[in-house]
Order: C-alpha cells, then structure tokens, then sequence
C-alpha cells in the first residue's frame, strides 16, 4: 500500500481464502484507517455455507509434510515478510491507527515467530521409557510420539497485533502439521490475508489454512461447536472467552483473556529506570496490549520522584499522525474505544484523582494519561483500561502492594522494580499472576517462551510456540520388547 491514503477509487476489495481459494461475497464489511475514519477495503461477510465447507476441506485433509518441509516453508514466509516489511507494516498502520514504530517491530516480532516455530519443528518431540524400573517390571521401552490432530483448530484473534496474534496460532499449527480456520477480527483483517498468500507462496498447501470473515453474531458458534472442530484457540475479551468456554463443549480451549498488569516500584528501586519501564510499558502499542501497564503501584517515599519522571516522559512523547515516522503514538482502534477511555479517566477525577497529563481525545486519537493519588478500587484501576492510561497507586508496605497487585479479577503479568531479593522472592511467591518480570515491563518474553494468565486472564494454559506446539498435538505412546 501507498502512504497517501486511498481514495475511495482505490478502496481495496480483499476476498475469504478457503483453502487458497478467493472467494467474494455481495455482503461486506468495511475496514477503516482509524486516524480519519476513511475506508481503505473491504472484506466479504462469510456465510456458514462458507464456513462449513472450510472446516470440512480441512478435516478431510492429512498433511504429509515432513518436518524438514514444514521447517522451509516457515522459514521460507519470513525470508518474505522481511522482503516485505514496509509494506505489510503500512497495511498494519492503516488498519489498526498503530504508528509505524509499532507496525514495524510488529513485523519484525512475526519473523522471530516463524524462526522459533521453523526451528522447533525440527526438534523430535518424543519421549522413551524403560520398563524394567521395578521389581515386576519387564524388559520393555514405552515410547512416545506426537501427531496432528484429526480434526480442524478453530483460531479467533483480536484486533490489538493484527500480524503478531495471528502468528503465534498459526505458526505452531504448520509446525505440527496440523489444518486451521483462522477468523481475524473483523477491525484489523488484512494483515491476515497477507500472512496467508505469503504462506501459500512459500509452499504450505492451502488446505491447512483457511482464513474468513465475517460477522461473530452470524459464525462463531458454527466455529465452535462445528464437529470437525478439534481445539479452539482464542485471544480477546473475557467476556466472549468466557462464552467460547461455555459453548465450545468438549473441545480443547487454550483462551487468553487481558489482563490489568501492575508494575511495582519499590522504595530502592532505580526510579528512573522504573519510570522509563512505566512509560514504554504503558504507552507502546497505543496502550492497547493484554500485557501494558495498566497499574503503577509506587511506594510512597518514592512516588513524588517517580511522578514527576513519569509526567515529564509521558510529555516527551509525539502522538497523532501514525504514518508519521517520527510518531511514538498513533490512535487507538475506534473512536468508541477512546471515548472509554475519556470515560473511566474522568470518572476517576471526579472520584479524587489527579489528572497530570493528557485526557485529550480527537475521534479515535487519545492522548497518553497520568493519573495520580488514583484509588484501587476505582474503575480506571480495579478493571482492565485497554488504552494509553498510567493510574498511579501509592502504597507503604509489601505486603500493601501484594494486596493491591492481587486485588483484581485478572492474573496475567507484572512488573517489579527493586534490588532486593527478600522483595523479589515474596513477589514471585506472592503475585497471582502468570509471569513476574524484575526490572523489566510486564510483557517482556521470548516468542518461544510459555505465556498466559490465571483467573480472568485465561485458564492457565500457556501461549507460546512451544506450548502452542504441545496444545496442537495429540501424545501417542507405544511399547516394543527391548
């Protein structure tokens, strides 16, 4: 895609790819550039005709690809998006008001994706066991080895990573020679579909991937409760997570959920460090990350200091034009999404909160935010704000802060910025969350390392290439004389 805007002209008209197919329908959904509300394409509203037969192409389909071959195509898709990456980074700024920083480690975060996925599929994944370890033992070795699944795995992605959260379902399921019906949110399709040809370009036969979309309300039970639907695998609100598990009975479910992740900074901490941490923590990505600070819980001897860096970062940052190279911070998703935001914010003000910074809102452009002396019970705090928002919570004690950090319905990550290591244990012991980062933002990790939540943040099953790879496969043992 062009910088310059398309004109409605040059309005892009994508199609579903059913197995490879292109397929076009009279009934639409418009895909708008959230910085003007412009519409840059189109894509067809999947009927459940649609739907079904790309679940019954995928089911009636064995993969034979051996892992060598699963290994090059992989590597093969990220040889292309890296010959790419101005372009699908435009295409992820157009559709999603991410600024091009972001759109483009967005990019480069993909590529690390299909190198670890590539490299794993490589790996033997089974196992072997000697029989003769008691004394009415045989002498006999039980192996094991994984396999795809029989049927189809249903993917529902959001619309916060457009290329990334795709990725990480679809990579591991090449990786294991599995088959996939993949729904991208209807906000942010069109990386999607680039992923798709990409893959298909690189030699993955279509039957592997599909990729529809459509209106939620007229196809997602079909995705879910669909009889050549073996696993679901969804990433999104807690809400429709919640629903998915109610609905899709008897199936695999691996859900990631959000999360309202703290970052805790301690009377030793480095405060400028943890200031820089609360800001890239908070801001990146518009705001808009299961994994962004959400809360800054600051003990109270250092939380003067810690305010002042953190108002004085926050207004160092260039918001708007997200085309513009030189944005630190584009729009959030919708207009809708920022007048939430606006909301809870104000909410919180008139609650006793002190607004130091930001609150301004211009369609779906929402300034970054510091809130001070915010209470953790108010709604800005106490539930999950998906947006460039930092509420400061002041605290005297550990135990204070543990309390505070665990007082929310979400467990996903945290943050904690101390030197001690008394602190740092009870912190790794304590926190109900999926994962502790010390002196790192909340959603620092590896693409192959396990990621996810407890309590609303997900059922505890973990992301991640390798886990995703073990989710995606079925352990079969056998046993031979030895």
């Amino acid at each position: 895609m062009n910088q310059a805007l398309p004109k409605p002209a040059e309005i892009h008209h994508e199609a579903l790819r059913i197995a490879g197919e292109r397929v076009y329908r009279d009934e639409v959904i418009e895909v708008t550039y959230p910085y003007t509300g412009e519409v840059i394409a189109t894509v067809p509203k999947a009927t459940l005709a649609d739907v079904r037969r790309a679940y019954r192409i995928a089911c009636d389909y064995r993969p034979t690809l051996t892992r060598y071959e699963r290994y090059r195509i992989l590597m093969r898709a990220g040889e292309i998006i890296a010959s790419r990456l101005d372009e699908i980074s435009r295409t992820i700024t157009l559709e999603s008001g991410l600024c091009r920083k972001d759109s483009l480690y967005e990019v480069g975060r993909a590529s690390d994706v299909l190198l670890f996925a590539a490299n794993q599929a490589l790996v033997d994944d089974g196992q072997v066991f000697s029989c003769d370890l008691t004394h009415h033992g045989k002498s006999r070795k039980v192996y094991t080895l994984r396999e795809p699944l029989q049927g189809a795995i249903t993917a529902i992605t959001p619309f916060n990573h457009p290329l990334n959260q795709v990725i990480h379902k679809v990579a591991p399921s090449i990786a294991t020679n599995n088959r996939m019906v993949l729904k991208p949110s209807e906000k942010t399709p069109l990386s999607a579909f680039i992923l798709a040809d990409i893959l298909y370009e690189a030699g993955l036969p279509p039957q592997m991937l599909s990729v529809i979309t459509g209106d939620p309300r007229e196809i997602a039970d079909e995705m879910l409760t669909s009889a050549d639907v073996d696993l679901v695998t969804f990433t999104g609100g807690v809400a429709i997570g919640k629903y998915i598990a109610g609905k899709a009975v008897y199936k695999r479910q691996i859900l990631e959920l959000g999360g309202n992740d703290p970052i805790i900074v301690m009377e030793d901490a480095d405060v400028e460090e943890a200031a820089t941490l609360a800001a890239s923590g908070s801001y990146k990505n518009s705001g808009q990350r299961c994994t962004a600070i959400k809360r800054m819980l600051v003990h109270e001897a250092v939380a003067d200091r810690f305010v002042e860096l953190l108002v004085r970062k926050t207004e160092a940052l260039k918001y708007g034009d997200p085309m513009d190279p030189h944005t630190d911070m584009g729009t959030v998703i919708d207009e809708a999404a920022a007048k939430q935001f606006e909301s809870v914010v104000g909410e919180a003000i008139a609650g006793g909160a002190k607004l130091l910074y930001g609150n301004v809102r211009r369609g779906a452009l929402y300034s970054p935010t510091v809130l001070d002396h915010v209470e953790p019970g108010m709604t800005v705090a106490k539930h999950e704000t998906f947006g460039p928002v930092s509420p400061v919570i002041r605290f005297s004690s550990i135990e204070e802060a543990i309390r505070i950090s665990n007082g929310t319905a979400y467990g996903l990550s945290s943050a904690v910025c101390t030197n001690r290591m008394d602190y740092i244990t009870r912190f790794i012991r304590e926190l109900n969350v999926g994962s502790v980062n010390v002196r790192e933002v909340p959603g620092y990790r590896l693409e192959l390392t396990p990621f996810g939540g407890i309590k609303d943040s997900g059922l505890g099953y973990k992301e991640g290439v390798l886990e995703a790879m073990k989710s995606f496969t079925n352990t079969k043992t056998y046993s031979l004389p030895w």
